[in-house]
């Protein structure tokens, strides 16, 4: 098993402020023996050590980065941040320049041979989005940010004798108790709506200020600048307008079939927001054990999985690269990170006693162990790394690949699980539609008002899930919702990924049920490529159809329809 010499217990890594004056000088200096490359090798030589460079400093700040997210209370790890979120952005035009002198090396084309035609379009568009003019707003904008993490992050609320944060009121969702869930879901919406018209001025704040870094850089529109940052290279607006539209057509009416189904399981006149959780009557499966256990059984599962997911776990248990409990202060959500330095991944989550719980290790797993394996395979460090949509391809597979021991965790409800989940799969895609197309309509009109904007999502709600049933309560059928998206206010235009990933995972997971070791050898194929092909020539990879081809949705949820007896 490969370990590198300076690797130690995450909770035992030394974190060291990054002295960008210091910095400074070393990539200038890089940029200078750059300029000057008398060969190929040379140049090839001389970007590697600027690789290593920036892998450092990017350690650095990913350790600081992850130690707030623990504990978004601690100031010192807020102090960094706020550091970093004012710095970082003058650095990253000092790393432009760099680029640049690499780009008009006489020799640059040795680099395009070696290193393929996606390294230069991600050359090109780096410095396409290039400004010093925009490093002001980028400062503000992950200064705002940062606010909203820590808004959402310190809200709780007393429930049930304990404080409970958002994730900690989810699981209340899913009672048997129908007054319990109420209950809880009321506590929920009261938490939003009291730090609504905090997110609501943040949000604002932060469209125009995108709107404004966009124009600056001469896109026409923020939507056009997201596109180009995500290096969407192979696909456009009408690509994803025609992906929408088969979801619209073929998952959507499924979903309100499975919704059918779920309202006269549970036996009640309408199925209200609050029910939509509870799958079953009697309770949804949950996972038996500990997080002690749950990662310990984990571990067995990933070495009978395959040799490469063996020691992948283990590398993450030696190293206890992993936060999963809950607590209040803690970050929202769940997430996979890099520390490249070291090449380790690191998987945060909130665990909370549901199936989430199990999913959430799954998934961030899927990409912890692609990163792993490309961070291995790659001759490049940025090509450990590729986008989003192809990453989520990774994580959501892993979801399905695990189904055979699904009995560790959740015992004679395995059965009950997996039905849920891949329900589950489905009733979220229509909901990433409707966050997609309202992020292109709020950024068609930045001037949108708060309550405009509200209104915008009401209309798509009815349209993506016309099930939805808030019981009258007035912030959430006003268009409240979506505001607990953390995705539209940190990672603008990504959420359609998980959708885009989630029809390739589909087609994953039915080969596999037909092949499962044709099914794992395209999906190690994704994994080792990383970030070295364009997006399509990934697919192909994986012998995957594109999800913007006509009747990809259909034929990859054929299947699935049919498993959930719909």
């Amino acid at each position: 098993m490969e370990r590198n010499k300076k690797m130690k217990k995450f909770k035992d890594l030394e974190y060291k402020r990054v002295d960008f004056n210091e910095a400074v000088g070393i990539v200038r200096k890089l940029g200078n023996d750059i300029k000057a490359a008398k060969s190929g090798d040379e140049l090839k030589k001389l970007y590697k050590e600027y690789q290593e460079q920036s892998g450092k400093y990017n350690t650095a700040i990913t350790l600081a980065s992850i130690r707030n997210t623990i504990d978004m209370n601690d100031k010192f790890y807020e102090d960094e941040m706020n550091y970093y979120y004012e710095e970082l952005p003058k650095f990253e035009e000092e790393e432009k320049k760099v680029i640049k002198l690499l780009m008009e090396s006489p020799y640059f084309n040795e680099l395009r041979e070696a290193f393929g035609d996606i390294f230069v379009k991600n050359k090109e568009i780096e410095q396409r989005l290039s400004s010093e003019e925009t490093i002001e707003d980028s400062i503000e904008e992950s200064k705002l940010t940062q606010e909203y993490s820590k808004v959402a992050a310190t809200c709780s609320v007393e429930f049930m004798g304990e404080e409970c944060n958002f994730y900690g009121l989810l699981k209340h969702m899913e009672s048997t108790d129908r007054q319990e869930r109420k209950a809880a879901f009321e506590a929920w919406a009261k938490l939003y709506e009291s730090i609504s018209e905090k997110l609501d001025d943040i949000y604002t704040k932060l469209v125009e200020i995108r709107d404004r870094k966009a124009k600056k850089l001469g896109f026409d529109s923020y939507i056009d600048m997201a596109y180009a940052f995500m290096h969407r290279f192979d696909y456009d607006k009408k690509d994803v307008e025609s992906f929408r539209k088969q979801v619209k057509e073929i998952i959507v009416p499924a979903c309100v079939k499975l919704r059918e189904k779920q309202r006269e399981r549970l036996g009640v006149d309408k199925l209200r927001f609050y029910d939509e959780s509870l799958i079953f009557p009697e309770g949804n499966a949950k996972p038996v054990g500990d997080m002690k256990y749950m990662v310990e059984e984990a571990r067995k599962m990933y070495h009978e999985l395959s040799e490469e997911t063996g020691e992948f776990f283990d590398f993450m248990t030696d190293y206890e690269l992993f936060d999963l409990e809950t607590r209040p202060g803690k970050h929202q959500g769940g997430y996979c990170t890099y520390l490249v330095q070291y090449k380790a991944p690191f998987i945060f989550s909130n665990f909370n006693g549901t199936s989430a719980d199990v999913e959430v290790l799954t998934h961030e797993a899927g990409h912890a162990f692609a990163g792993y394996t490309a961070e291995r395979k790659q001759e490049l460090l940025e090509f450990a790394d590729t986008t989003s949509e192809v990453a989520e391809i990774h994580s959501m597979t892993m979801e399905h690949f695990t189904y055979p021991w699904m009995e560790r965790f959740f015992g004679d409800k395995t059965d009950k699980f997996i039905y849920a989940h891949l329900s589950q799969a489905l009733f979220v895609m229509p909901y990433m539609m409707c966050v997609d197309e309202f992020q292109h309509k709020v950024f068609e009109k930045p001037d949108m008002s708060p309550m405009e904007s509200r209104k915008v999502w009401k209309s798509l709600e009815e349209e993506y899930m016309p099930w939805r049933d808030y019981d009258g309560n007035e912030f959430l059928t006003g268009g409240g919702f979506w505001m607990q998206k953390q995705h539209i206010f940190m990672y603008p235009f990504y959420y359609i990924d998980y959708a885009l990933a989630q029809t390739c995972a589909f087609q994953l997971y039915v080969r596999s049920r037909h092949d499962s070791k044709a099914a794992w050898k395209d999906y190690m194929a994704l994994c080792e490529v990383g970030g070295s092909k364009g997006y399509l020539d990934i697919l192909e990879l994986g012998h995957l159809n594109s999800p913007f081809e006509e009747g990809t949705v259909k034929n990859a949820t054929r299947e699935v329809f049919k498993e959930l007896g719909i």
